[in-house]
């Protein structure tokens, strides 16, 4: 490779201006760079903004990263600081230059480096008047020297890249400069004077953030429910509102000093903590990850992966009353057991689930794991209409090439591999451009199923004479040099594989290309959203998705229908009636309307598997087959519009908004896990479960008598306190049964009397309470699931070891669904 470099070198000079700003070289320097060194006076929040998300790709790429600023004048906002802490985090070298009032500190320099093998390829400097500001780096008149050169190094201008290399080590290493740290950040936001800032850079001193409209109102409904007694609470609110805002506000709000914010993604948490950095720059922030693990006394907010911080041996490190306020994001996620154990251990003043997840039905097993509290909503037609985010056209159109009944479908999704041989033929790529170039705007954000499938469309796209790429985890480009050469039209069209779902805002995408399956709600909305947020240059959205001949495609028009079922989707689409957000509009291919409308009706053969299912009551011999079917086909629609098994609170909802109540589920299956066994959707080790438990253990609490809502409460308490590992004594029921109730301050207020209020949670008077009922009502006959023995409530039914875990998982399902039927009767129609 070393053979093929040219001697190169020359100097130009940037003048700055809208016409020759500086950013776009710093990007693309960055972009290509394998050591890149900063020192300037000092860095704003603007313009660090605009350098960020290429610097975090560098260092994720293995480049090395130094930046020196300085303390001059008070410029430096404290924001930006705590934001290139973030950088620290992951490995770069951040100092700072502290004045001593006897010299100023006003240079800008910005030097990177090639390298192959750890051998210079080429240098490239940039010297002159810009700090990071947003005026600095985009619109100021600001010169900026540039000096480059290649190997081998021998001309004048390689002399001078050295020697400014020289000049910044030297600098890097003066005595006056410092590791930057949150200690020094918090002494410098005490002395900062802030009354000069205006003579120095034509920028505005940083103001902090404002909310929007719907935010305000989020804020206040989150208010009122803490006045109430609630101590979780989750909202709900589009891909775009600003879930994270609204996070990093509330906890501002609420007085939060110990702040905890968890998530699945470690995109989502680097957004998060530079959200949170910008509301709260005086509080001290770092992340708990598998790389970082911040000390509880280190920071004031932590960042945390659920994947690390849900294991018993690193969540068990933290007092459960360490954190005022969490907050779980992505919370349609938070069913599963690394987030459950985090909600488990953690006792904060309030925890705040977050989602865009916009339907009831898609909410209602997590809704449990927020007491049932859900705070507000609001959807993606909400922030249409408010204007909040840009109106969509969307086409859909019919992907005849390919024959999904043909591709295997395991685990409510499709095999990707089957997929991605199916997707690869210039038939397809053909059919895809032709409708691109009729309907597409600018920029195209185009979603495939695999890598090979991303890299084939990029190359059919680029043979075809349009600027194509491919992105994914991996890639030859980086995720931000992608977005920004997108952004500069510098590309056309990028083809990405998972890497936009969630966590990115993409303002300036206009044209979204739907390539594949999205087998949920959450997923495609996801993809919709990123196309969505507001941008000067952005009129509306174009959506182009491929439709084909499978029920998964019929989660497209209930999402934007807004509507509850496939079938009143397909009616909508085929009527042209649907009501769409304002300036928005939908076209269907005629043979997707045929399609969508064949897909939801009901087969000629619904014959269900036969099964021998053993029960200790026999469901009688004379129960309608035909029932039978309609229930496994009203569930077979729920499971094709979720995209999942839906689990048994959900289709009570959804039972319920067709008019038929969950009960005719007990009445034609016998039980909620029977009706899934027919279904084939029973792992095997639930399968051992129904087999040994369903139809004592599981099947008493699915019928257990109800006045109150007490025995699901103590049954969330003995799973709490892992009763089935650890038999709990009845003092440590009561006290987190107590806890659990007022939790939920209108269910604590119905159904404890007026003389039991008052009592504490450990108090004799609350433990004999509670002992009386419900522990006497699940533990005192001999077909009761539960016995005392020696103060302790244990189990019955010997669980093992290996299957305590599903136990636990499937109790909960149906604790989950008993306490939401009972909740049921007292919420409004």
């Amino acid at each position: 490779m070393e053979q093929s470099i040219q001697t190169k070198s020359e100097t130009l000079l940037i003048s700055g201006g809208h016409n020759d700003p500086l950013l776009p070289k710093l990007i693309d320097a960055i972009n290509r760079a394998r050591v890149i060194d900063i020192t300037v006076a000092f860095i704003r929040v603007s313009g660090l903004k605009l350098l960020f998300g290429a610097l975090c790709d560098a260092l994720e790429r293995g480049a090395e990263l130094r930046i020196l600023t300085s303390d001059y004048m008070d410029v430096t906002d404290p924001q930006a600081l705590r934001e290139l802490m973030l950088l620290k985090d992951r490995k770069a070298d951040i100092r700072i230059y502290e004045n001593d009032g006897q010299q100023s500190f006003h240079m800008k320099s910005y030097i990177f480096i090639r390298t192959h093998d750890n051998n210079f390829i080429e240098g490239c400097a940039f010297v002159g008047s810009s700090n990071i500001s947003k005026a600095a780096l985009t619109s100021g008149h600001e010169w900026n020297l540039q000096v480059e050169c290649s190997a081998p190094i021998e001309t004048s201008e390689a002399r001078q890249f050295q020697a400014i290399r020289k000049e910044f080590q030297s600098i890097f290493q003066h005595e006056l400069v410092h590791e930057l740290d949150h200690i020094w950040i918090d002494e410098y936001i005490k002395r900062r004077k802030t009354t000069q800032l205006v003579a120095v850079d034509s920028e505005q001193p940083f103001e902090l953030p404002s909310p929007t409209d719907i935010q305000l109102e989020a804020l206040q409904a989150l208010q009122a429910s803490r006045q109430k007694g609630y101590q979780r609470g989750l909202v709900v609110l589009a891909t775009g509102l600003g879930k994270t805002w609204l996070a990093a506000f509330d906890s501002e709000q609420s007085n939060s000093n110990r702040v905890l914010f968890v998530a699945h993604r470690e995109e989502i948490l680097i957004q998060a903590q530079r959200t949170f950095v910008q509301i709260r720059p005086n509080a001290k922030n770092g992340f708990y990850n598998s790389k970082q693990k911040v000390k509880d006394s280190e920071a004031d907010i932590v960042f945390a992966s659920v994947q690390t911080l849900g294991r018993r041996e690193h969540f068990e490190g933290f007092d459960p009353e360490h954190f005022d306020y969490i907050v779980i994001d992505e919370f349609h996620h938070a069913d599963a057991p690394t987030y459950r154990n985090v909600i488990r251990h953690f006792k904060p003043k309030f925890m705040l689930g977050l989602t865009a997840t916009p339907e009831r039905t898609d909410q209602a097993d997590i809704l449990s794991l927020c007491d049932n509290n859900l705070v507000f909503e609001r959807n993606l037609i909400d922030g249409i209409n408010q204007k909040l985010l840009a109106p969509f056209k969307y086409f859909g159109i019919h992907d005849k090439f390919v024959n999904y009944d043909e591709i295997p479908w395991r685990s409510g999704k499709f095999v990707i591999k089957e997929l991605e041989n199916a997707f690869a033929t210039h038939q397809r790529a053909k059919h895809i451009l032709t409708h691109w170039l009729e309907l597409k705007q600018q920029r195209t954000l185009a979603f495939c199923v695999s890598k090979a499938h991303a890299d084939f469309m990029a190359n059919y796209f680029h043979k075809a004479g349009h600027k194509a790429a491919a992105v994914y985890s991996g890639s030859i480009m980086r995720r931000h040099e992608a977005l920004n050469k997108l952004e500069q039209s510098d590309l056309d069209i990028l083809f990405s594989v998972d890497l936009f779902n969630e966590g990115t805002d993409l303002p300036a995408i206009d044209t979204v290309l739907m390539l594949r399956p999205t087998e949920s709600k959450i997923l495609f909305l996801q993809q919709l959203g990123r196309g969505l947020r507001l941008h000067h240059q952005k009129e509306y959205l174009a959506v182009i998705d491929l439709i084909g001949n499978h029920k998964s495609f019929l989660i497209k028009p209930v999402v934007l229908h807004n509507v509850h079922s496939a079938k009143e989707a397909a009616h909508q689409v085929a009527s042209g009636n649907g009501q769409l957000p304002d300036g928005c509009f939908v076209n269907y291919d005629p043979e997707v309307i045929n399609l969508l409308e064949k897909m939801t009706r009901p087969p000629k053969d619904t014959t269900l598997k036969q099964k021998t299912i053993r029960r200790r009551n026999s469901i009688p011999d004379r129960r309608s087959k035909r029932q039978q079917d309609k229930i496994a086909d009203e569930y077979q629609s729920l499971k094709t519009l979720h995209g999942y098994r839906p689990t048994a609170t959900e289709f009570y909802h959804y039972l319920n908004e067709i008019n038929k109540p969950f009960k005719v589920v007990g009445e034609q299956f016998g039980s909620w896990f029977d009706l899934l066994a027919t279904q084939d959707d029973l792992s095997q080790a639930e399968s051992k479960v129904v087999q040994k438990h369903g139809h004592s253990l599981l099947k008493q609490v699915e019928t257990a008598s109800m006045t109150k809502c007490f025995k699901m409460i103590l049954l969330s308490a003995f799973l709490e306190l892992d009763g089935f590992e650890r038999p709990p004594t009845t003092r440590q029921l009561a006290e987190t049964s107590w806890h659990i109730l007022k939790r939920q301050p209108e269910l604590f207020a119905r159904e404890i009397p007026a003389s039991k209020k008052d009592l504490k949670p450990d108090s004799n008077g609350w433990h004999s309470y509670w002992k009386g009922n419900p522990i006497k009502y699940f533990s005192n006959k001999e077909d009761d699931p539960f016995r005392l023995e020696e103060g302790n409530f244990i189990c019955k039914e010997t669980v093992t070891p290996e299957a305590v875990v599903t136990v636990h998982e499937m109790l909960q399902e149906l604790v989950d669904l008993r306490l939401e039927e009972y909740s049921c009767q007292y919420k409004p129609s």
